[in-house]
């Protein structure tokens, strides 16, 4: 195999960083890191990676986490600007989701008790807050990241300053997060044909309302209980997301696949209601319900917005379905180029190996891109 292309797809890469790095030796090192994030070591913490470049011990490796002068929210410019120009910044799908980094002790910044979904029960974790975007061809890569800072957290800035947290650093909920991070994606020239989240982050009013003023179609997930108003009944009657479901024809449930999942086709029933929101006079909103196959209670409930007439209902389902690709993106990061094999407690280092392993695993997106068959998509 010539790896020719992909070493000089990689150097290109490192050239681009070179502007957040204001001296030789951390940015020499950071080539190396992202070498080794890249490279056959099991394990991606600090001593395999020194191994794995040749070296004895792992002090340098740490060093460029956790001391080293270098710009680490421009390298995370750089990699939103390195997609954009491999994928395109128009009619993706920009995909906002978490995922748990299990810890021991209560030192490394932001760890707490607290639900992980990786292990499906509480336990002692960091959590992140990711954006992913995926391009409709298949493509697609991590674009953004923010460590979820629990609020108790906030209140103990001696704990804080002993994980190097900022003094400035405000409490964020996870869609306060997210917010922030489409806000950037927005200001990086992003244009998604959808963005998509589960009711974490549906569920928060102010979210919508960010997306709706700048025209950006959504697919939110909400809770059963959220209040709607069908536009059937002119919207002068309230009623909640599972009422709304309970009451639709059958003759309106549509059988459809969101997309291939590792076990074959994800088919449901699938519906949509028209919705009234007061005071807003631009664009359409919709209730999608979709209904497992087997069991007619067991339902997910999405808030659907866009600027436009709102599309067919398979049109929708396509992009409801998009939302698992950064489940993809979290193995594949994981398993890959060691996101989660960082040992590291403080705030600066967490921030430092997420970005570069989001920039190494964008460049393998980028690699198997280039090299999937002429007209075949990436499964999903």
């Amino acid at each position: 195999m010539d790896v020719q292309p992909w070493l000089a797809e990689l150097m290109d890469l490192h050239r681009r960083l070179g502007e957040c790095f204001f001296r030789p030796e951390p940015r020499k090192r950071v080539l190396d890191y992202l070498k080794g994030l890249l490279g056959s070591a099991e394990r991606k913490n600090g001593w395999q990676l020194a191994e794995q470049v040749g070296e004895k011990v792992p002090y340098g490796m740490q060093r460029l986490l956790r001391v080293a002068e270098w710009d680490t929210d421009g390298a995370r410019n750089v990699l939103q600007a390195y997609i954009k120009e491999r994928f395109g910044f128009e009619g993706g799908v920009l995909v906002v989701d978490e995922t748990c980094f299990p810890k021991k002790g209560d030192r490394s910044a932001g760890v707490k008790r607290q639900y992980c979904g990786t292990l499906g029960k509480v336990e002692n974790c960091q959590v992140g807050v990711f954006l992913y975007y995926t391009t409709a061809d298949g493509g697609g890569a991590f674009v953004d990241r923010e460590l979820y800072l629990p609020e108790d957290w906030i209140d103990d800035w001696e704990r804080c300053d002993n994980a190097g947290v900022p003094r400035d650093t405000p409490f964020r909920t996870k869609p306060d997060q997210a917010r922030l991070m489409l806000a950037r994606a927005r200001a990086a020239s992003f244009r998604p044909a959808w963005t998509v989240a589960d009711s974490v982050y549906g569920s928060d009013p102010e979210l919508r309302r960010d997306l709706e003023g700048w025209g950006w179609s959504y697919i939110m997930g909400i809770k059963s209980t959220e209040p709607l108003r069908p536009l059937t009944d002119g919207g002068l009657i309230t009623r909640t997301a599972a009422q709304l479901a309970d009451a639709i024809p059958t003759a309106r449930w549509h059988r459809i696949s969101a997309g291939d999942g590792t076990k074959g086709p994800r088919t449901s029933d699938w519906a949509l209601v028209s919705l009234f929101v007061p005071g807003v006079n631009v664009g359409s909103h919709a209730l999608l319900v979709r209904r497992a196959l087997g069991d007619h209670q067991d339902r997910a409930f999405f808030l659907v917005f866009t600027p436009q007439p709102t599309p067919s209902l398979e049109q929708v389902v396509r992009a409801a379905g998009q939302r698992w690709t950064i489940e993809t993106g979290f193995e594949t990061a994981k398993g890959e180029v060691g996101l989660d094999h960082y040992e590291v407690r403080q705030w600066i280092a967490w921030y430092r190996h997420i970005t570069l392993a989001l920039l190494a695993h964008a460049f393998l997106a980028v690699i198997t891109a280039r090299n999937a068959p002429a007209g075949k998509k990436e499964s999903r």
